[in-house]
C-alpha cells in the first residue's frame, strides 16, 4: 500500500503528486533513517542490464548500513518515492527512451504520465517534500565547459541553494568545468563538505584541483553541520565523497578521453540535456568500459556514506 501524502513535507502542491511506498512511509513516521536515490543514473547513466544490477546493489548497500532506500522516479503521473522491484525493472528496460526530468519538465511529465528518470534537482524536490533529508547520487551536474558562450549550467546548483537536502556525491562529473561549478555553488551559499578529504573530487578521479569548504571525518560530524544548516533554513549541503582509490581512474587519462568525447559532441551538434548522456556513453566506449566500473563503485560508496549520515541524523532526532 502506498501513501499519496507525506507527513514530512511542507509543499502542499507537490505532496498531491507524491506516491510514497509503504516501507518509506513507515520509516519516516518512526523517525528511522531514509536515503533518497535518483533514477536518471538508471535511465540515462548506464546500459541495461548493468543499470538494473547497479540499482539493486545500491539499495542493498543502503539497507546493509542501517537505512531505508527510497529510489525516486516520475511514473504514471506521480513522483514515486521508493519504487517497487517491478518499477526498477521498468525504468532499467526503458533506459534512454525515458524522459530526463529536471525542474522545468516536472509539470509536463506529470500531466502526460510519461516515465522519467529524476535528476539531482528533481530528486531533491521530491525528497524534501517527503521529509527525506539525505540523498545519494553519483556526481552532481554543474557548469559545462564553454558555458561562458552556451550558458549551459545545471539546475542542480540552484536546487542545492534552496532545498534542504544533503547530497552525497563523488563531486561534480569530470566532463564539467569544476572551478566554475565551485564558484556557482559558493554564490548560491551551498557549503561543500569534504568527507575525509580536503580536495574536491572529480567523479572518476579523487582530486580535481579544487578545495572543499570544510572537511568532516565522520558521519556524525557531517550530521552536525547538516542539521544546523537545515535548522537555520540555509538550503542544501553538498557532501563530497571521493571514489575509492581501488577504482579511481588516472586524472590525466580521463581528461584526454573527456576532451575527445566533447569534440565528438560538438561535431554531432549534441547540446543541452542530451549532452551529459552522450558524453558518458562516449567515455564508456573510449575507456573500454572502465568508466562504468568506476561509476558503479563510486555510487555504491556514496550510498554507504549517505546511509551512515542518515543514521547519525536520526540518532540526534
Amino acid at each position: 500500500m502506498e501513501n499519496r501524502h507525506s507527513p514530512g513535507g511542507d509543499d502542499v502542491s507537490l505532496l498531491r503528486y507524491l506516491s510514497i511506498s509503504a516501507a518509506v512511509t513507515e520509516a519516516l513516521a518512526q523517525g528511522r533513517p531514509v536515503v533518497a536515490l535518483e533514477s536518471t543514473i538508471i535511465t540515462h547513466g548506464m546500459p541495461y542490464p548493468q543499470n538494473l544490477e547497479m540499482a539493486r546493489n545500491v539499495e542493498a548497500v543502503i539497507a546493509a548500513n542501517g537505512a531505508v532506500p527510497a529510489t525516486v522516479a516520475i511514473m504514471d503521473g506521480v513522483f514515486k518515492v521508493g519504487v517497487t522491484e517491478a518499477d526498477l525493472e521498468r525504468l532499467a528496460q526503458t533506459g534512454g527512451k525515458a524522459a530526463k526530468a529536471s525542474r522545468r519538465d516536472v509539470a509536463a511529465l506529470l500531466a502526460s504520465g510519461e516515465i522519467a528518470g529524476t535528476t539531482v534537482a528533481t530528486t531533491m524536490m521530491a525528497a524534501e517534500a517527503a521529509g527525506i533529508r539525505v540523498f545519494a547520487t553519483g556526481g552532481i551536474g554543474g557548469v559545462h565547459r564553454g558555458a561562458e558562450t552556451t550558458f549551459d549550467i545545471s539546475a542542480d546548483l540552484d536546487e542545492l541553494g534552496r532545498t534542504r537536502v544533503a547530497v552525497v556525491c563523488a563531486g561534480a562529473k569530470s566532463i564539467l568545468d569544476i572551478p566554475k561549478t565551485l564558484e556557482v555553488l559558493e554564490s548560491r551559499g551551498v557549503p561543500v563538505l569534504g568527507y575525509e578529504t580536503d580536495d574536491f573530487p572529480a567523479f572518476w578521479a579523487r582530486r580535481s584541483g579544487g578545495k572543499v569548504d570544510h572537511r568532516v571525518d565522520s558521519a556524525e560530524a557531517a550530521a552536525r553541520v547538516i542539521r544546523l544548516q537545515f535548522e537555520l533554513g540555509l538550503g542544501g549541503v553538498l557532501v563530497a565523497n571521493p571514489i575509492p582509490p581501488s577504482h579511481a581512474l588516472d586524472a590525466g587519462e580521463i581528461e584526454g578521453r573527456i576532451a575527445e568525447a566533447i569534440r565528438g559532441a560538438e561535431a554531432e551538434g549534441v547540446s543541452r540535456k542530451d549532452l551529459t548522456p552522450f558524453l558518458l556513453r562516449r567515455i564508456f566506449e573510449l575507456t573500454g568500459g572502465r568508466s562504468l566500473v568506476a561509476n558503479i563503485a563510486l555510487v555504491e560508496n556514496n550510498a554507504r556514506v549517505a546511509a551512515l549520515i542518515a543514521v547519525a541524523l536520526a540518532a540526534r532526532t
